[in-house]
């Protein structure tokens, strides 16, 4: 559902809010955050948004206007 062109970028990014994060962030609260870690899954987040878009990191839009289409936060502030 995520990636079928035919939902819009909005239901995606809600979808993406309730289900994905939740499992990518899941166990985040007992590790020993290091940078190397928070940018990991900064990148796995980004990757997934452009994704769900359909851009590609070729199309060289900026990270703030694809998490504004999908309107989701920065994943760096839901870890802390």
């Amino acid at each position: 559902m995520l990636f079928d062109k035919r939902v819009s970028v909005g239901l995606k990014g809600k979808v993406y809010r309730m289900v994905v994060r939740p499992a990518i962030l899941h166990g985040s609260e007992c590790w020993p955050i290091k940078k190397t870690q928070v940018q990991r899954l900064m990148v796995t987040d980004m990757r997934m948004s452009r994704w769900m878009c359909g851009y590609m990191r070729m199309d060289r839009i900026r990270n703030e206007v694809i998490r504004n289409l999908v309107k989701v936060p920065p994943i760096e502030d839901k870890m802390r």
